[in-house]
């Protein structure tokens, strides 16, 4: 059972990405929440410390509280499991045995030279040193 993902944002609930509001030029802070599949960075004492994916959130028994289970990236990789309030997963400073962690939900950046984004066919963009961008999916088409 995945948790229902929500927030109240200044006059605007955002419900699963929604923005339910009866005025939304009132939501001008739009706040991403943390959900199953998502890459967090976990800080520790406010230093990075280890990415993980966030692989199931269930609910546990006291209210507003939840068993976040944590694909943690790094070498040996192992799933770990940590009982959380929703404000801790939505990016809230907590304590472990007097130590500060946050997780941080990962956005991946956009690159502007991203010939997608732009339009323009992979095989024809050309950059200043003269070299090409060559699909592998055009060569084994051929």
């Amino acid at each position: 059972m995945a948790r229902l993902n929500f927030t109240w944002n200044y006059d605007c609930v955002i419900i699963d990405g929604l923005v339910k509001s009866p005025s939304i030029k009132n939501c001008n802070r739009m706040i991403k929440m943390a959900s199953e599949g998502d890459i967090v960075l976990i800080y520790f004492e406010d230093k990075p410390l280890v990415f993980a994916r966030i692989e199931e959130i269930l609910p546990d028994p006291k209210r507003s509280w939840y068993h976040v289970k944590l694909l943690m990236l790094q070498v040996p990789v192992h799933t770990i499991t940590w009982i959380l309030r929703d404000s801790y997963i939505d990016g809230a400073e907590f304590t472990m045995n007097g130590k500060k962690i946050k997780m941080e939900p990962v956005i991946c950046p956009r690159d502007p030279g991203d010939p997608v984004k732009n339009g323009k066919s992979p095989e024809k963009s050309v950059d200043s040193g003269g070299a090409r961008i060559i699909s592998f999916t055009d060569i084994k088409k051929k």
